[in-house]
């Protein structure tokens, strides 16, 4: 069990609250709602949000980090079902792709700009959380290129293999989203993005999501884990952990502080944490507001009663969160605040598309008229 915490900036033009009941019948006790303020990087992503697209062939742009195993891939199907489609390989393609693509959303790793294989890696020393190992003149060239509606031929990096594939032709979408290890790392690149996220993963959280993942699926051994961790700390924390300044959303995951019980009914807590001097700060300088949940859903149906005392939280319809969360049942996470908080920045990143659209539609007619 973990502790979720989604922060987000008010470039979003909304803030998600919380009614405050003090006791629910799901059987737990409701915090107070908090939202605490600082001045800095708000100006920029507040324009970001107002548009700055400048015509209709754009894509919009959207940029995911974080370490590997802290959940990209699951952040990716939930918001590409909120757009519409799943989200699938290229049809036709090389069968180890790491593109999805759905109805409306592209989505491209960014190990796919590996400048070294796995061997290069290992004969020079390096990981591949070093940038000396990525090519960034190569992600913003294609990342601008797609952005302006230009097709590229993108590089594939082989995860099974450790080797650099021939390339795959990318068509513009309607929206892009670049996941990975250095969205935010090179400014160019980061310029480029409409709005970003960043996954903050506990390193104790991390290790167990790993586990889970590496030994079930990729049949690594617990010392394998163990190592490749140890391994990448220094360079996690030097060149991957900095970003999260960037964003305009960080979902935070840590270890549970609630004791564990096998009461049946027991339930998340959800809060929203206190803006005295002594509450929880976030060093990026960005105005933000804190929802934090701790705990598990036993039955995801009655997740609409806490659905019921969120607000604006960008839903078409009452009962919208809970239907992605229903929906996705068997995605990790989908019992805590990991899945609820990655549904709720997914459709708070479709209206943020939809007042781009808006805007490009509108502009014309400004201009006509004048």
């Amino acid at each position: 069990m973990a502790v979720c915490t989604v922060y987000t900036a008010h470039s979003l033009n909304s803030t998600c609250s919380i009614s405050t009941p003090t006791k629910t019948h799901l059987g737990f006790n409701q915090k107070h709602v908090v939202l605490y303020s600082t001045n800095k990087k708000t100006a920029r992503r507040a324009s970001s949000a107002v548009i700055t697209c400048a015509t209709d062939t754009q894509t919009v742009v959207i940029g995911l980090a974080a370490d590997s195993g802290c959940g990209k891939s699951t952040f990716m199907r939930r918001l590409t079902s909120v757009f519409g489609g799943a989200a699938e390989p290229p049809r036709g393609g090389n069968p180890d792709s790491n593109t999805l693509i759905s109805d409306t959303t592209t989505v491209i790793c960014l190990d796919d700009y590996h400048s070294l294989d796995r061997t290069g890696r290992k004969e020079n020393g390096v990981t591949a959380l070093d940038p000396r190992a990525n090519d960034f003149d190569l992600m913003y060239e294609q990342v601008k290129a797609i952005k302006d509606g230009v097709a590229v031929e993108k590089p594939i990096y082989n995860h099974v293999t450790g080797l650099l594939d021939p390339p795959e032709l990318i068509k513009p979408p309607k929206i892009l989203v670049i996941e990975g290890l250095h969205p935010m790392y090179d400014q160019r690149v980061r310029d480029l993005l409409d709005f970003s996220i960043y996954l903050d993963i506990s390193n104790e959280v991390k290790f167990a999501w790993k586990i889970q993942r590496d030994m079930a699926e990729r049949g690594h051994s617990l010392e394998s884990i163990k190592a490749s961790i140890e391994a990448r700390k220094p360079d996690f924390d030097a060149y991957i952990d900095p970003q999260k300044q960037y964003a305009d959303a960080v979902i935070e995951v840590l270890p549970t502080q609630l004791i564990q019980m096998t009461m049946r009914g027991s339930s998340p807590a959800l809060t929203q944490a206190s803006n005295s001097p002594m509450g929880p700060t976030l060093t990026t300088g960005h105005e933000v507001s804190v929802l934090e949940m701790d705990g598990q859903f036993d039955r995801l149906d009655e997740l609409i009663y806490v659905e019921s005392h969120l607000s604006n939280i960008s839903t078409k319809f009452y009962g919208e969160v809970t239907q992605q969360m229903l929906k996705h049942a068997d995605f990790p996470g989908s019992n805590n605040g990991t899945g609820l908080f990655q549904t709720i920045v997914g459709l708070k990143i479709r209206d943020l598309f939809e007042q781009i659209v808006a805007s490009r539609a509108k502009t014309p007619l400004e201009a006509t008229k004048a």
